[in-house]
C-alpha cells in the first residue's frame, strides 16, 4: 500500500496510471465521495502490493532485504532512491512483495508452509477466486507477516446507526464499546439502548464490552465519583449493578472510564479497580480501564493525578489511554492527536504497565474552529471526508505539520470568517500505527464510530491482522 499525496493539476487517472492500479481501487480504499475533485495536499491510499517499514538507526538496505526475504535492488526501485548508502532513521520505505512461481504439482499448502503464512493470507493477497486451480507458472505475492492487534471501539451513536456501522466495521474490531452507563452517586447505571449494538457485535464476532462513566459533557463528575469511591457500600451497589447488566444483556467485559477524579480519591479508586476484578474475574469477565493522557506520575491537574498508571497496568487486563483531545472543541485549534505527544504518554506508560496491556487511543474526527479563537468558542465536529470536501470547497491547500503529523488547512468562508480545520488522513493514521507497532502495543482503541474515515480502515487491514475472541 503507496499513500500518495496529490499534487497541482493531478487528476485520479494520472494517479492512477502512475501506479498501474485501478481508479475503482483508489477510489474504493479512500471512499472518495466526488473523483473528480481531488485538493492539493489531500492524501490517497493506493493499492500497490507491498508493505511499509520504517528505517532505525543502524539499518542498512542490506539488513532491511534480509528481513523480509527480498533484494536490495527491488527496494532502491520501489523508493527510488538515489544513494543507497545514506538511510536516514525514521524514513519510511515500501518494501516489495516477494514473488513466488508455483511448479508443477505445487499446492497453496506448500507455498504457504515456505514462507511461513497461512493459505488464507495467499488466497486474500492474490485475490484467488478458486484455490484448486493453480497452474504451473502462476505468480503469486507472498504477504509480509503483520502483527496481530486487538481493537476496540467506542460508539456514542444511536443505537440502530450504532449497530449498522458494527455491522459494516465488523471485520477491523474485537471488541465494540457502546458508551456510556452513567453511575449517579446512588450507585445506579442510567439505562442504555444499546440491545441492536450487541446483537451486531455477537453477530459479527465481535466482542461487546461494556462502559460506565461519571461523567458527561456539561457535568464534569468529581462529585459523583467521591461519592461512589468513597463508600464501601456503594462500589459494591455499582459492581453489582455492572454484573446484572452484563448478564442481562451479554457483555463479555467492562471499561471502566472514571474522569475528573479528585486527587484525594487516587486510592479508593484502585481499590474499586481491584474489588471490579475480584468480583467479576470468577465469573470469566474481563475488566479494562480508560486513562487520560499522562507524561509523568507527577503530572498535576484534576484529569490526571488520581490515574494511576501502575496500578490500572497491575490491576486491569488492558489499558486504554485516551491519547486525543489536545485539541479540544472549546480550546484554540491544534492537532487533536498528535504523535509526538502521544508518544511521550506512551513511553511513560511503558515505564510502569508491560506493552501487551497498552491499547493506544485514536480519534477519527476533524475539527473546524473559527479564527481568531476566542475563550469559550465552540468548534465544530465532524467527520475527515467533511474535512476533505470543506478543503475542496474553499479551494484550500491540505497542509501537513510533521512535528504532529497531522493535517490541517485555513479557509475564509462566505461571512469572511477565517477558519483552521485538524483532521485525520492516510498518513496521520500511518503514524500512529507504526507507533503501536514500534512499541509493540495490545491494540488500537478508537473514539468514535459514527465519523466516515474509509482511508484508515484499509490502513488498518495493510498494517494488521485483527484478533478475534472466540464468543
Amino acid at each position: 500500500m503507496v499513500i500518495h499525496v496529490v499534487r497541482s493539476g493531478e487528476s485520479l487517472w494520472q494517479i492512477a496510471n502512475r501506479y498501474n492500479v485501478s481508479m475503482n481501487g483508489i477510489i474504493e480504499g479512500n471512499g472518495l465521495q466526488n473523483p473528480n475533485q481531488l485538493v492539493v495536499g489531500q492524501s490517497l491510499v493506493v493499492p500497490v502490493p507491498g508493505t511499509w517499514h520504517v528505517i532505525k538507526s543502524g539499518e542498512t538496505l542490506w539488513s532491511i532485504s534480509q528481513q523480509y526475504g527480498v533484494t536490495i535492488n527491488s527496494i532502491i526501485q520501489a523508493n527510488q532512491i538515489t544513494n543507497p548508502n545514506v538511510l536516514y532513521p525514521g524514513t519510511r520505505l515500501l518494501i516489495p512483495s516477494r514473488i513466488h512461481t508455483i511448479q508443477p504439482g505445487e499446492t497453496l499448502w506448500q507455498v504457504a508452509n515456505r514462507y511461513g503464512v497461512t493459505v488464507q493470507a495467499l488466497i486474500s493477497e492474490n485475490q484467488i477466486q478458486n484455490p484448486n486451480l493453480i497452474y504451473p507458472g502462476l505468480q503469486l505475492r507472498i504477504p509480509v507477516q503483520k502483527p496481530t492487534i486487538e481493537v476496540n471501539a467506542y460508539s456514542y451513536q444511536a443505537d440502530a446507526s450504532g449497530a449498522q456501522t458494527i455491522h459494516e466495521l465488523g471485520d477491523f474490531l474485537t471488541y465494540a464499546s457502546p458508551f456510556a452507563y452513567l453511575i449517579n452517586e446512588s450507585g445506579d447505571l442510567q439505562p442504555v439502548r444499546d440491545d441492536l449494538m450487541i446483537q451486531a457485535a455477537i453477530a459479527e464476532n465481535v466482542v461487546p464490552m461494556m462502559s460506565i462513566t461519571n461523567f458527561t459533557s456539561t457535568a464534569a463528575g468529581s462529585n459523583v465519583a467521591h461519592t461512589i469511591l468513597a463508600s464501601p457500600e456503594i462500589r459494591e451497589k455499582v459492581i453489582t449493578n455492572v454484573l446484572r447488566i452484563m448478564e442481562e444483556k451479554g457483555y463479555r467485559g467492562v471499561n471502566i472510564d472514571f474522569e475528573n477524579v479528585l486527587p484525594a480519591d487516587r486510592v479508593n479508586y484502585n481499590q474499586f479497580l481491584q474489588l471490579t476484578v475480584d468480583r467479576l474475574h470468577p465469573r470469566g469477565y474481563f475488566v479494562s480501564t480508560a486513562v487520560a493522557p499522562k507524561l509523568s506520575a507527577t503530572q498535576a491537574g484534576l484529569l490526571y493525578e488520581a490515574h494511576d498508571y501502575e496500578a490500572h497496568g497491575r490491576i486491569a487486563d488492558f489499558v486504554v489511554l485516551m491519547t486525543y483531545e489536545w485539541g479540544y472543541r472549546l480550546g484554540p485549534p491544534q492537532a487533536i492527536s498528535p504523535v509526538n505527544q502521544m508518544r511521550r504518554v506512551v513511553e511513560y506508560a511503558l515505564s510502569v504497565m508491560p506493552a501487551e496491556k497498552i491499547f493506544l487511543g485514536f480519534q477519527i474526527y476533524a475539527r473546524d474552529w473559527l479564527t481568531p479563537h476566542v475563550q469559550g468558542q465552540e468548534a465544530e465536529t465532524f467527520s475527515t471526508q467533511e474535512a476533505v470536501a470543506r478543503a475542496v470547497k474553499y479551494g484550500a491547500a491540505i497542509q501537513y505539520d510533521t512535528l504532529t503529523q497531522s493535517p490541517y488547512f485555513r479557509y475564509v468562508d462566505e461571512q469572511g470568517r477565517g477558519h483552521e480545520v485538524w483532521f485525520e488522513d492516510a498518513r496521520s493514521a500511518q503514524a500512529k500505527f507504526d507507533l503501536a507497532k514500534e512499541f509493540k502495543l495490545r491494540g488500537i482503541s478508537y473514539w468514535a464510530l459514527g465519523y466516515p474515515y474509509p482511508s484508515n480502515w484499509t490502513l488498518l487491514r495493510d498494517n494488521f491482522n485483527i484478533r478475534k475472541l472466540s464468543q
